[in-house]
Protein backbone atom coordinates (compact mmCIF):
# COMPACT_ATOMS: atom_id res chain seq x y z
CA UNK A 1 0.00 0.00 0.00
CA UNK A 2 1.45 3.43 -0.87
CA UNK A 3 2.30 5.56 2.11
CA UNK A 4 -0.09 8.37 2.96
CA UNK A 5 1.34 11.88 2.67
CA UNK A 6 2.59 13.51 5.82
CA UNK A 7 -0.10 15.52 7.57
CA UNK A 8 0.41 19.30 7.77
CA UNK A 9 1.71 20.55 11.10
CA UNK A 10 -1.44 22.65 11.56
CA UNK A 11 -3.62 19.56 11.31
CA UNK A 12 -1.49 17.67 13.83
CA UNK A 13 -1.68 20.54 16.30
CA UNK A 14 -5.36 21.15 15.57
CA UNK A 15 -6.27 17.53 16.15
CA UNK A 16 -4.05 17.29 19.21
CA UNK A 17 -5.67 20.37 20.76
CA UNK A 18 -8.85 18.37 21.27
CA UNK A 19 -6.94 16.82 24.16
CA UNK A 20 -7.44 20.10 26.02
CA UNK A 21 -11.12 19.13 26.31
CA UNK A 22 -10.60 15.41 26.88
CA UNK A 23 -7.71 15.96 29.28
CA UNK A 24 -9.62 18.46 31.38
CA UNK A 25 -12.71 16.29 31.69
CA UNK A 26 -10.62 13.15 32.15
CA UNK A 27 -8.57 14.75 34.92
CA UNK A 28 -10.73 17.04 37.03
CA UNK A 29 -13.61 14.71 38.01
CA UNK A 30 -11.11 11.96 38.79
CA UNK A 31 -9.03 14.36 40.86
CA UNK A 32 -11.65 16.58 42.51
CA UNK A 33 -15.04 14.86 42.52
CA UNK A 34 -14.39 12.20 45.15
CA UNK A 35 -12.86 14.72 47.63
CA UNK A 36 -15.73 17.12 46.83
CA UNK A 37 -18.23 14.45 47.80
CA UNK A 38 -16.46 13.13 50.91
CA UNK A 39 -14.83 16.28 52.29
CA UNK A 40 -17.27 19.03 51.22
CA UNK A 41 -20.71 17.43 50.96
CA UNK A 42 -20.03 14.90 53.74
CA UNK A 43 -21.05 11.84 51.69
CA UNK A 44 -19.69 8.48 52.88
CA UNK A 45 -16.81 7.04 50.87
CA UNK A 46 -18.70 4.05 49.43
CA UNK A 47 -21.68 6.18 48.36
CA UNK A 48 -19.33 8.75 46.87
CA UNK A 49 -17.56 6.00 44.95
CA UNK A 50 -20.87 4.89 43.47
CA UNK A 51 -21.73 8.45 42.39
CA UNK A 52 -18.37 8.76 40.63
CA UNK A 53 -18.70 5.34 39.00
CA UNK A 54 -22.34 5.08 37.88
CA UNK A 55 -22.53 7.88 35.26
CA UNK A 56 -19.37 6.74 33.53
CA UNK A 57 -20.56 3.16 33.56
CA UNK A 58 -23.49 4.45 31.47
CA UNK A 59 -20.96 5.30 28.78
CA UNK A 60 -20.14 1.62 28.39
CA UNK A 61 -23.57 1.31 26.77
CA UNK A 62 -23.62 4.73 25.12
CA UNK A 63 -20.15 4.94 23.54
CA UNK A 64 -20.61 2.18 20.92
CA UNK A 65 -23.92 3.80 19.98
CA UNK A 66 -22.18 7.17 19.60
CA UNK A 67 -19.59 5.48 17.40
CA UNK A 68 -22.24 3.89 15.21
CA UNK A 69 -24.05 7.23 14.84
CA UNK A 70 -20.86 9.08 13.88
CA UNK A 71 -19.95 6.31 11.40
CA UNK A 72 -23.23 6.99 9.60
CA UNK A 73 -23.19 10.78 9.81
CA UNK A 74 -23.16 12.43 6.38
CA UNK A 75 -21.86 16.01 6.45
CA UNK A 76 -19.65 18.12 4.15
CA UNK A 77 -17.35 18.67 7.15
CA UNK A 78 -16.81 14.92 7.55
CA UNK A 79 -18.61 12.41 9.76
CA UNK A 80 -16.79 13.33 13.00
CA UNK A 81 -16.24 17.11 13.13
CA UNK A 82 -19.89 18.18 13.60
CA UNK A 83 -20.04 16.09 16.77
CA UNK A 84 -16.96 17.80 18.19
CA UNK A 85 -18.78 21.13 18.31
CA UNK A 86 -22.25 19.93 19.29
CA UNK A 87 -21.21 17.62 22.10
CA UNK A 88 -18.29 19.79 23.18
CA UNK A 89 -20.50 22.78 23.97
CA UNK A 90 -22.91 20.57 25.93
CA UNK A 91 -19.98 19.11 27.86
CA UNK A 92 -18.68 22.54 28.88
CA UNK A 93 -22.10 23.72 30.09
CA UNK A 94 -22.89 20.62 32.15
CA UNK A 95 -19.38 20.57 33.62
CA UNK A 96 -19.76 24.14 34.88
CA UNK A 97 -22.89 23.03 36.75
CA UNK A 98 -21.38 19.82 38.15
CA UNK A 99 -19.59 21.48 41.08
CA UNK A 100 -22.28 24.14 41.57
CA UNK A 101 -24.74 22.21 43.72
CA UNK A 102 -26.84 24.64 45.81
CA UNK A 103 -27.00 24.10 49.56
CA UNK A 104 -29.66 21.45 50.15
CA UNK A 105 -30.17 18.27 52.12
CA UNK A 106 -27.23 15.90 51.67
CA UNK A 107 -29.32 13.43 49.68
CA UNK A 108 -30.46 16.13 47.24
CA UNK A 109 -26.90 17.38 46.81
CA UNK A 110 -25.80 13.85 46.01
CA UNK A 111 -28.62 13.57 43.46
CA UNK A 112 -27.54 16.87 41.86
CA UNK A 113 -23.98 15.60 41.36
CA UNK A 114 -25.21 12.25 40.07
CA UNK A 115 -27.58 13.83 37.52
CA UNK A 116 -25.07 16.44 36.28
CA UNK A 117 -22.25 13.92 36.05
CA UNK A 118 -24.56 11.67 34.01
CA UNK A 119 -25.23 14.61 31.65
CA UNK A 120 -21.49 15.29 31.40
CA UNK A 121 -20.78 11.65 30.62
CA UNK A 122 -23.42 11.62 27.87
CA UNK A 123 -22.05 14.74 26.19
CA UNK A 124 -18.49 13.45 26.56
CA UNK A 125 -19.37 10.20 24.78
CA UNK A 126 -20.51 12.09 21.68
CA UNK A 127 -17.35 14.21 21.73
CA UNK A 128 -14.73 11.64 22.65
CA UNK A 129 -15.80 8.78 20.38
CA UNK A 130 -15.73 10.77 17.10
CA UNK A 131 -12.54 12.49 18.25
CA UNK A 132 -10.69 9.22 18.87
CA UNK A 133 -12.01 7.83 15.56
CA UNK A 134 -10.49 10.63 13.49
CA UNK A 135 -6.84 9.40 13.17
CA UNK A 136 -7.87 6.34 11.17
CA UNK A 137 -9.51 8.70 8.65
CA UNK A 138 -6.87 11.45 8.69
CA UNK A 139 -4.06 9.16 7.55
CA UNK A 140 -3.53 5.59 6.39
CA UNK A 141 0.11 5.51 7.52
CA UNK A 142 1.27 3.39 10.48
CA UNK A 143 4.08 5.82 11.36
CA UNK A 144 2.06 9.00 10.73
CA UNK A 145 -0.50 7.85 13.29
CA UNK A 146 2.28 7.58 15.86
CA UNK A 147 3.40 11.13 15.07
CA UNK A 148 -0.20 12.32 15.30
CA UNK A 149 -0.59 10.62 18.69
CA UNK A 150 2.66 12.20 19.87
CA UNK A 151 1.13 15.65 19.42
CA UNK A 152 -2.08 14.54 21.05
CA UNK A 153 -0.37 13.05 24.10
CA UNK A 154 1.98 16.02 24.48
CA UNK A 155 -0.98 18.42 24.52
CA UNK A 156 -2.83 16.03 26.82
CA UNK A 157 0.10 16.10 29.24
CA UNK A 158 0.22 19.91 29.13
CA UNK A 159 -3.51 20.02 29.80
CA UNK A 160 -3.22 17.67 32.76
CA UNK A 161 -0.48 19.90 34.12
CA UNK A 162 -2.49 23.08 33.62
CA UNK A 163 -5.85 21.73 34.78
CA UNK A 164 -4.64 19.37 37.45
CA UNK A 165 -2.26 21.87 39.04
CA UNK A 166 -4.53 24.91 38.89
CA UNK A 167 -7.85 23.31 39.91
CA UNK A 168 -6.79 22.67 43.54
CA UNK A 169 -5.16 26.12 43.65
CA UNK A 170 -8.39 27.81 42.52
CA UNK A 171 -10.44 25.81 45.00
CA UNK A 172 -8.09 26.60 47.89
CA UNK A 173 -7.70 30.28 46.96
CA UNK A 174 -11.47 30.89 46.99
CA UNK A 175 -12.20 28.40 49.74
CA UNK A 176 -15.15 26.23 50.65
CA UNK A 177 -17.87 25.25 48.24
CA UNK A 178 -17.54 28.53 46.37
CA UNK A 179 -14.01 27.43 45.54
CA UNK A 180 -15.37 24.33 43.82
CA UNK A 181 -17.95 26.42 41.95
CA UNK A 182 -15.36 28.85 40.59
CA UNK A 183 -13.03 26.02 39.70
CA UNK A 184 -15.80 24.30 37.74
CA UNK A 185 -16.49 27.39 35.63
CA UNK A 186 -12.79 27.94 34.86
CA UNK A 187 -12.36 24.31 33.81
CA UNK A 188 -15.50 24.55 31.63
CA UNK A 189 -13.94 27.48 29.77
CA UNK A 190 -10.81 25.39 29.24
CA UNK A 191 -12.92 22.56 27.82
CA UNK A 192 -14.62 24.98 25.44
CA UNK A 193 -11.24 26.27 24.23
CA UNK A 194 -10.17 22.72 23.36
CA UNK A 195 -13.45 21.98 21.59
CA UNK A 196 -13.27 24.94 19.22
CA UNK A 197 -9.52 24.58 18.65
CA UNK A 198 -9.99 20.99 17.48
CA UNK A 199 -13.03 21.86 15.39
CA UNK A 200 -11.32 24.74 13.59
CA UNK A 201 -7.88 23.12 13.43
CA UNK A 202 -9.10 20.07 11.51
CA UNK A 203 -11.26 21.92 8.98
CA UNK A 204 -8.72 21.33 6.18
CA UNK A 205 -7.72 17.83 7.25
CA UNK A 206 -7.88 15.04 4.67
CA UNK A 207 -10.48 12.34 5.28
CA UNK A 208 -9.84 8.81 3.99
CA UNK A 209 -13.17 7.04 4.12
CA UNK A 210 -14.62 3.65 3.28
CA UNK A 211 -18.25 2.64 3.42
CA UNK A 212 -19.80 2.22 6.87
CA UNK A 213 -20.12 -1.42 7.86
CA UNK A 214 -23.36 -3.16 7.09
CA UNK A 215 -25.50 -4.87 9.67
CA UNK A 216 -26.88 -3.85 13.01
CA UNK A 217 -24.87 -2.36 15.85
CA UNK A 218 -25.00 -5.73 17.59
CA UNK A 219 -23.58 -7.43 14.49
CA UNK A 220 -20.71 -4.95 14.30
CA UNK A 221 -19.99 -5.18 18.01
CA UNK A 222 -19.78 -8.95 17.63
CA UNK A 223 -17.24 -8.55 14.80
CA UNK A 224 -15.18 -6.04 16.76
CA UNK A 225 -15.20 -8.24 19.87
CA UNK A 226 -13.94 -11.13 17.78
CA UNK A 227 -10.84 -9.19 16.61
CA UNK A 228 -8.16 -10.80 18.80
CA UNK A 229 -5.49 -8.08 18.70
CA UNK A 230 -8.00 -5.32 19.39
CA UNK A 231 -9.46 -7.32 22.26
CA UNK A 232 -6.05 -7.89 23.86
CA UNK A 233 -5.08 -4.25 23.47
CA UNK A 234 -8.41 -3.10 24.91
CA UNK A 235 -8.17 -5.33 28.00
CA UNK A 236 -4.64 -4.08 28.65
CA UNK A 237 -5.70 -0.46 28.34
CA UNK A 238 -8.82 -0.85 30.51
CA UNK A 239 -6.90 -2.49 33.36
CA UNK A 240 -4.34 0.31 33.21
CA UNK A 241 -7.14 2.89 33.14
CA UNK A 242 -8.34 1.48 36.48
CA UNK A 243 -4.79 2.01 37.80
CA UNK A 244 -4.64 5.59 36.47
CA UNK A 245 -8.08 6.35 37.90
CA UNK A 246 -7.10 5.10 41.34
CA UNK A 247 -3.90 7.16 41.37
CA UNK A 248 -5.71 10.27 40.20
CA UNK A 249 -8.38 9.89 42.86
CA UNK A 250 -5.69 9.45 45.51
CA UNK A 251 -3.67 12.59 44.78
CA UNK A 252 -5.71 14.95 46.94
CA UNK A 253 -5.87 12.47 49.81
CA UNK A 254 -2.13 11.67 49.64
CA UNK A 255 -1.25 15.37 49.51
CA UNK A 256 -3.53 16.45 52.33
CA UNK A 257 -3.56 13.51 54.75
CA UNK A 258 -0.21 11.76 54.24
CA UNK A 259 2.22 14.41 52.99
CA UNK A 260 0.34 17.16 54.81
CA UNK A 261 1.97 20.14 53.11
CA UNK A 262 0.32 23.16 51.51
CA UNK A 263 0.45 22.94 47.72
CA UNK A 264 1.50 19.28 47.75
CA UNK A 265 -1.28 18.34 45.29
CA UNK A 266 0.02 20.87 42.78
CA UNK A 267 3.61 19.66 43.22
CA UNK A 268 2.51 16.06 42.68
CA UNK A 269 0.89 17.06 39.41
CA UNK A 270 3.96 18.93 38.23
CA UNK A 271 6.11 15.90 39.07
CA UNK A 272 3.69 13.67 37.19
CA UNK A 273 3.15 15.71 34.04
CA UNK A 274 6.56 17.39 33.67
CA UNK A 275 8.30 14.18 32.54
CA UNK A 276 5.39 13.38 30.23
CA UNK A 277 5.81 16.72 28.47
CA UNK A 278 9.53 16.16 28.00
CA UNK A 279 9.60 12.44 27.24
CA UNK A 280 6.57 11.86 25.01
CA UNK A 281 8.70 12.37 21.84
CA UNK A 282 11.33 10.07 23.31
CA UNK A 283 8.78 7.30 23.77
CA UNK A 284 7.64 7.77 20.17
CA UNK A 285 11.25 7.56 18.97
CA UNK A 286 11.80 4.41 21.03
CA UNK A 287 8.65 2.88 19.56
CA UNK A 288 9.95 3.57 16.05
CA UNK A 289 13.08 1.55 16.91
CA UNK A 290 11.69 -1.37 18.90
CA UNK A 291 8.01 -1.42 17.89
CA UNK A 292 4.90 -0.07 19.57
CA UNK A 293 4.20 -3.21 21.56
CA UNK A 294 7.68 -3.40 23.07
CA UNK A 295 7.57 0.32 23.83
CA UNK A 296 4.21 -0.14 25.58
CA UNK A 297 5.62 -2.95 27.74
CA UNK A 298 8.62 -0.83 28.73
CA UNK A 299 6.43 2.15 29.65
CA UNK A 300 4.14 -0.07 31.76
CA UNK A 301 7.09 -1.47 33.73
CA UNK A 302 8.45 2.04 34.38
CA UNK A 303 5.05 3.20 35.63
CA UNK A 304 4.70 0.19 37.94
CA UNK A 305 8.18 0.74 39.38
CA UNK A 306 7.36 4.36 40.21
CA UNK A 307 4.05 3.41 41.80
CA UNK A 308 5.72 0.80 44.01
CA UNK A 309 8.31 3.35 45.11
CA UNK A 310 5.46 5.66 46.17
CA UNK A 311 4.33 3.05 48.71
CA UNK A 312 6.99 4.51 51.06
CA UNK A 313 5.06 7.80 51.32
CA UNK A 314 4.19 7.42 55.01
CA UNK A 315 7.81 7.07 56.11
CA UNK A 316 10.09 8.27 53.31
CA UNK A 317 11.28 11.87 52.80
CA UNK A 318 8.80 13.82 50.72
CA UNK A 319 11.45 14.31 48.02
CA UNK A 320 11.48 10.54 47.44
CA UNK A 321 7.70 10.53 47.03
CA UNK A 322 7.94 13.29 44.44
CA UNK A 323 10.71 11.36 42.65
CA UNK A 324 8.48 8.28 42.57
CA UNK A 325 5.70 10.32 40.95
CA UNK A 326 8.20 11.60 38.36
CA UNK A 327 8.90 7.96 37.47
CA UNK A 328 5.16 7.27 37.26
CA UNK A 329 4.75 10.24 34.91
CA UNK A 330 7.57 8.96 32.73
CA UNK A 331 5.83 5.63 32.28
CA UNK A 332 2.40 7.21 31.92
CA UNK A 333 3.52 9.17 28.85
CA UNK A 334 4.40 5.97 27.03
CA UNK A 335 1.25 4.23 28.26
CA UNK A 336 -0.75 6.91 26.42
CA UNK A 337 1.32 7.22 23.23
CA UNK A 338 1.47 3.55 22.29
CA UNK A 339 -2.10 2.26 22.77
CA UNK A 340 -3.55 5.38 21.13
CA UNK A 341 -1.32 4.71 18.12
CA UNK A 342 -2.10 0.98 18.12
CA UNK A 343 -5.91 1.40 18.21
CA UNK A 344 -6.27 2.87 14.68
CA UNK A 345 -3.87 0.19 13.43
CA UNK A 346 -6.29 -2.52 14.54
CA UNK A 347 -9.26 -0.69 13.00
CA UNK A 348 -7.37 -0.03 9.76
CA UNK A 349 -6.48 -3.70 9.31
CA UNK A 350 -10.16 -4.58 9.77
CA UNK A 351 -11.24 -1.91 7.27
CA UNK A 352 -8.74 -3.08 4.66
CA UNK A 353 -9.78 -6.69 5.02
CA UNK A 354 -13.53 -6.03 5.00
CA UNK A 355 -13.74 -2.97 2.74
CA UNK A 356 -16.05 -1.27 5.25
CA UNK A 357 -15.42 1.13 8.11
CA UNK A 358 -16.15 0.19 11.67
CA UNK A 359 -13.76 2.75 13.17
CA UNK A 360 -16.57 4.50 15.00
CA UNK A 361 -17.67 1.22 16.59
CA UNK A 362 -14.04 0.34 17.41
CA UNK A 363 -13.48 3.67 19.10
CA UNK A 364 -16.88 3.53 20.76
CA UNK A 365 -15.93 0.23 22.38
CA UNK A 366 -12.46 1.61 23.18
CA UNK A 367 -13.65 4.78 24.86
CA UNK A 368 -16.36 2.82 26.67
CA UNK A 369 -13.64 0.61 28.10
CA UNK A 370 -11.42 3.57 28.95
CA UNK A 371 -14.32 5.39 30.61
CA UNK A 372 -15.26 2.29 32.57
CA UNK A 373 -11.68 1.86 33.75
CA UNK A 374 -11.29 5.49 34.76
CA UNK A 375 -14.60 5.27 36.62
CA UNK A 376 -13.71 2.01 38.33
CA UNK A 377 -10.42 3.48 39.53
CA UNK A 378 -11.97 6.07 41.88
CA UNK A 379 -14.64 3.55 42.84
CA UNK A 380 -12.04 0.98 43.83
CA UNK A 381 -10.04 3.67 45.61
CA UNK A 382 -13.16 4.74 47.53
CA UNK A 383 -13.68 1.11 48.58
CA UNK A 384 -10.07 0.99 49.83
CA UNK A 385 -10.71 4.19 51.83
CA UNK A 386 -13.85 2.67 53.33
CA UNK A 387 -11.96 -0.49 54.32
CA UNK A 388 -9.35 1.71 55.96
CA UNK A 389 -12.00 3.55 57.99
CA UNK A 390 -11.74 6.93 56.23
CA UNK A 391 -13.84 9.63 57.93
CA UNK A 392 -15.92 11.92 55.68
CA UNK A 393 -16.71 15.54 56.65
CA UNK A 394 -18.47 18.71 55.48
CA UNK A 395 -15.38 20.86 55.16
CA UNK A 396 -13.83 20.77 58.63
CA UNK A 397 -10.48 19.08 59.21
CA UNK A 398 -10.90 15.56 60.56
CA UNK A 399 -8.03 13.50 62.00
CA UNK A 400 -7.79 10.22 60.10
CA UNK A 401 -6.87 6.92 61.83
CA UNK A 402 -3.61 5.19 60.91
CA UNK A 403 -5.57 2.55 59.00
CA UNK A 404 -7.02 5.27 56.74
CA UNK A 405 -3.56 6.72 56.07
CA UNK A 406 -2.33 3.26 55.11
CA UNK A 407 -5.32 2.79 52.82
CA UNK A 408 -4.67 6.16 51.16
CA UNK A 409 -1.05 5.19 50.50
CA UNK A 410 -1.61 1.62 49.28
CA UNK A 411 -4.51 2.66 47.05
CA UNK A 412 -2.24 5.21 45.40
CA UNK A 413 0.78 2.94 45.00
CA UNK A 414 0.65 -0.84 45.36
CA UNK A 415 -2.84 -1.24 43.86
CA UNK A 416 -2.07 0.58 40.56
CA UNK A 417 1.37 -1.04 40.29
CA UNK A 418 -0.17 -4.51 40.49
CA UNK A 419 -2.83 -3.58 37.94
CA UNK A 420 -0.24 -2.21 35.48
CA UNK A 421 1.80 -5.43 35.67
CA UNK A 422 -1.31 -7.61 35.46
CA UNK A 423 -2.34 -5.91 32.22
CA UNK A 424 0.81 -7.17 30.48
CA UNK A 425 -0.55 -10.73 30.54
CA UNK A 426 -2.89 -9.69 27.70
CA UNK A 427 -0.49 -7.37 25.89
CA UNK A 428 2.11 -10.11 25.42
CA UNK A 429 -0.19 -11.85 22.91
CA UNK A 430 -0.81 -8.74 20.78
CA UNK A 431 0.68 -9.47 17.34
CA UNK A 432 -0.01 -6.63 14.85
CA UNK A 433 3.11 -5.08 13.31
CA UNK A 434 3.86 -2.38 10.74
CA UNK A 435 3.87 -5.08 8.07
CA UNK A 436 0.30 -6.06 8.92
CA UNK A 437 -0.92 -2.48 9.07
CA UNK A 438 0.77 -1.17 5.94
CA UNK A 439 0.06 -4.35 3.98
CA UNK A 440 3.72 -5.12 3.22
CA UNK A 441 4.11 -8.87 3.15
CA UNK A 442 7.86 -8.48 3.33
CA UNK A 443 7.63 -6.59 6.64
CA UNK A 444 9.61 -7.87 9.56
CA UNK A 445 7.69 -9.07 12.61
CA UNK A 446 9.50 -6.67 14.95
CA UNK A 447 7.40 -3.73 13.89
CA UNK A 448 9.71 -2.45 11.12
CA UNK A 449 9.10 -2.49 7.39
CA UNK A 450 11.50 -3.87 4.81
CA UNK A 451 11.30 -2.01 1.52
Amino acid sequence: MPASPTLPLGVRIGYGSGSVATGTFGTIPGLMLLPYLTDSLGIAALAAGFIVFAPKAWDVVLNPIAGRISDRTVDPRGPRRPWLRRAGIALAVTFALLFAAPSMATGLEALWVLALFLACATAYAFFQVPYVAMPAELTESYDERTRLMTWRVAILALTILLAGATAPMIRDAVGGRDGYRVMGVVMAVLILAGVFSAYVGTRRAPVHTVQPGAGSLRDQLRIVAAAPDFRRLLITFVIQAVAFGAMLAGVDYLAGDVIGRDGAATILFVCFVGPALLLTPAWAALGARIGKKNGYVAASVVLAAGALLASTAQTAPVALVYAAVVLVGTGYAGCQVFPMAMLPDAAAVDARRSGSSRIGVYTGVWTAGETLGLALGPGVYAAVLALGGYRSSTGSDVAQPDSALTAITLGFSVLPACLALLSLLWLRRYSLTAADVDGDVDGDKDGTVTV
